[in-house]
C-alpha cells in the first residue's frame, strides 16, 4: 500500500468511526428508554395508565385462559374526553400489564361507550364452536348525530366476538341488539350468567333507575324489571351498574351486591360509586337498605365493575381514578387518567352493619418491598417526624387503638396533603388544598371527609399506598376505602404524625415500604 492509499484509508476509517460515534450519541441505549419510559411528571408508575392520550371508565373485564382483560373507555386522539374507542390491556396478575391494540372502533352506529364481556362458555349465541367459545362484549352505542337532532333515542347496546381471546374482534352484523323508546341515558350493559335460570342477565341504566333484562343468547334480550327509582341516591344520571353474589365471610348465607355510579351526586362532589345489599331472584332484585352506601369515600374511584370469569370466583373491582369535576382539566401532558388498584370486594358482619370490605388484591405485594416495622409511640399533643424518600411511591401501613391523629406527607416545597381520622365526630378526612398544583379547577380543593364511625373496637389497621398523583386509604382491611388524585411539584419525603387526643398514642407494627414500578 503506497502513502497515497493509506491515507485514503486512514481518512475513511476516521469517518466510519465519527458516524458510528454520532449513531450512538443520537440512538438512545436500551436502559435509556427503559428510564425515559412513563417517567413523566406525575406519571403512576404502578397503576394502570395508557401510554397516551385520554382514558376513562373501566369496561369488559373479563378472564379468560389465564388472561384478565382489561377494555376502557378511550380517545387516541388527544387528552379530553372524544369519540369514545375501546382501548385494550392484558394482564397474567392484574399488576404488570401489556398494551394492546384498540378494540372497538366507532361505526355507522355511534361511538362506543361502556359495557362488559363475558365468556359464551356453552356457545350460547352460535358467535363460536363448542371447540372454541367467544369472547362477547356487549357495549352502548352513542350516535352523536341523533343526539345534535334533539332526539331522545340516541344509545342502543351492541354485541361484538372474538374467536382469539379478544386479541382481533368482529361486530354482530344484526346491531344493535336492543334498540331505544326514547331513553336520554341509557347505557353501560353489565351481562352475567345466571346459573340458576340458565340465562344471562343484563342491566341497564335508564336515566335515574336500573333496568334487568334476559336472554338465552346474547341477541335477544326481554326486559324482566326495574329498580331504584324509590332507592339510593338520586343527585344525577345513573351509570355502569354491576351485581353480583357474595357469601358473608364467617357464614353460609349469601347477598347480593348491586354496585351503581352515579354523576354528580357523590357524598363529596362529582363522580361516586353506591352500592345497595339485597337479592336477586334471577328476574327481580330487591333492598330494604335505607341508607345510601358508598363504595369508597373519595372523590377519584368512579364507574368501578368486577371481573366477569375470575379465578376461585374472586369478585375483583377496578375503578376510574378520576372525576367529571376536573377530569379534563388534571395537569397531565401525554396521557390523562388512571385506574385504581384492582380490589377484593367481601362481605363481612361488623357490630351490626353488613359492610362491603375493598382491599388490595394479594398479588399488590409482588411489588411491595419488605421493609421495617416498628413501634411508634405519641404523647399528646406531640408528633412524630419520619423522613422516607420514597414516600411518593409507597405503601404505609401501621395498627392502633387511637381514633385521633393527623397524618401529613410534606415536601421541601411546604405542599402539605392532610390526613386525619376524629372521633368527635366520627370522620376521617383528606385534606389536598396546600397539596401541590391545585388551581386548574375549584372544586378539586374541597376537603372529603368519610363517615367512620362503625370501626370496631382495637387495634385496626391503617394502610395509605401512594403512587405519584395518588393515594388510596383503607382502614380495617378495607372496611373504609378513600381515593383521591394529588399532584404535589416535588416529591413528598416526610411523614408528621401527631397525636390529637389526650391519651398516648401507639402505632404497631408501622412501616413504610417502597413500591417497585411495573413499567
Amino acid at each position: 500500500m503506497n502513502i497515497k492509499d493509506a491515507l485514503k484509508f486512514c481518512f475513511l476509517a476516521l469517518l466510519i468511526l465519527s458516524c458510528r460515534n454520532k449513531k450512538a450519541q443520537k440512538e438512545p441505549t436500551a436502559n435509556t428508554i427503559k428510564v425515559e419510559y412513563y417517567s413523566e411528571p406525575h406519571r403512576p408508575q404502578f397503576h394502570f395508565t395508557p401510554e397516551e392520550k385520554w382514558m376513562n371508565d373501566p369496561n369488559g373485564l373479563v378472564y379468560n385462559d389465564g388472561i384478565f382483560h382489561l377494555f376502557y373507555q378511550y380517545y387516541p386522539e388527544d387528552i379530553v374526553w372524544g369519540p369514545m374507542h375501546w382501548g385494550h390491556a392484558t394482564s397474567e396478575d392484574l399488576i404488570h400489564w401489556n398494551h394492546k391494540p384498540i378494540a372497538l372502533f366507532p361505526d355507522e352506529h355511534g361511538y362506543i361507550f361502556s359495557g362488559s364481556a363475558v365468556l359464551d362458555e356453552q356457545n350460547t349465541s352460535g358467535l363460536g364452536t363448542e371447540d372454541n367459545p367467544p369472547l362477547v362484549a356487549i357495549f352502548t352505542y352513542h350516535n352523536s348525530d341523533a343526539e345534535k337532532d334533539g332526539r331522545n333515542d340516541y344509545q342502543t347496546q351492541g354485541i361484538a366476538y372474538s374467536l382469539d381471546n379478544g386479541d382481533t374482534w368482529t361486530k354482530y352484523e344484526g346491531n344493535p341488539v336492543i334498540g331505544n323508546d326514547g331513553i336520554k341515558d341509557f347505557r353501560d350493559p353489565k351481562v352475567f350468567w345466571h346459573d340458576k335460570t340458565k340465562q344471562w342477565k343484563m342491566l341497564l341504566v335508564a336515566g335515574d333507575h336500573l333496568q334487568i333484562w334476559s336472554s338465552s343468547n346474547l341477541k335477544e334480550w326481554k326486559k324482566t324489571s326495574e329498580f331504584g327509582k324509590e332507592q339510593g341516591a338520586h343527585g344525577g344520571v345513573w351509570e355502569c351498574p354491576d351485581m353480583f353474589e357474595l357469601q358473608i365471610e364467617g357464614t353460609d348465607e349469601t347477598k347480593w351486591v348491586l354496585l351503581i355510579s352515579i354523576n354528580p351526586g357523590a357524598p363529596n362532589g362529582g363522580s361516586g360509586t353506591q352500592y345497595f345489599i339485597g337479592n336477586f331472584d334471577g328476574n327481580t332484585f330487591t333492598s330494604d337498605q335505607k341508607s345510601n352506601r358508598w363504595i369508597d369515600w373519595g372523590t377519584d374511584n368512579y364507574a368501578g365493575v368486577t371481573y366477569n370469569n375470575a379465578p376461585k370466583d374472586e369478585r375483583i373491582f377496578i375503578g376510574w381514578m378520576s372525576n367529571w369535576n376536573y377530569a379534563n382539566q388534571t395537569p397531565t401532558e401525554k396521557w390523562r387518567s388512571a385506574m385504581t388498584l384492582p380490589r377484593n370486594l367481601a362481605l363481612q358482619k361488623i357490630g351490626d352493619n353488613l359492610e362491603l370490605i375493598s382491599y388490595p388484591i394479594e398479588n399488590f405485594e409482588k411489588v411491595v418491598t419488605k421493609g421495617s416495622k416498628k413501634e411508634v409511640v405519641i404523647e399528646p399533643a406531640h408528633k412524630e417526624v419520619v423522613p422516607f424518600k420514597g414516600l411518593q411511591q409507597s405503601d404505609m401501613r401501621f395498627t392502633t387503638s387511637s381514633r385521633d391523629f393527623q397524618l401529613v406527607f410534606k415536601n421541601q416545597n411546604e405542599e402539605k396533603l392532610i390526613m386525619g381520622l376524629d372521633s368527635k365526630v366520627g370522620e376521617f378526612l383528606i385534606d389536598r388544598s396546600r397539596s401541590g398544583k391545585i388551581d386548574f379547577q375549584e372544586d378539586f380543593t374541597n376537603i372529603m371527609t368519610m363517615p367512620a364511625d362503625n370501626l370496631p373496637d382495637g387495634e385496626v389497621e391503617f394502610r395509605i399506598v401512594t403512587d405519584r398523583s395518588s393515594v388510596e386509604i383503607f382502614i380495617n382491611k378495607g372496611q373504609y376505602s378513600m381515593t383521591a388524585q394529588v399532584f404535589p411539584n416535588t416529591d413528598y419525603d416526610e411523614m408528621v404524625i401527631t397525636n390529637t387526643s389526650d391519651a398516648l398514642m401507639k402505632l404497631n407494627n408501622f412501616g413504610i415500604a417502597e413500591v417497585k414500578g411495573v413499567w
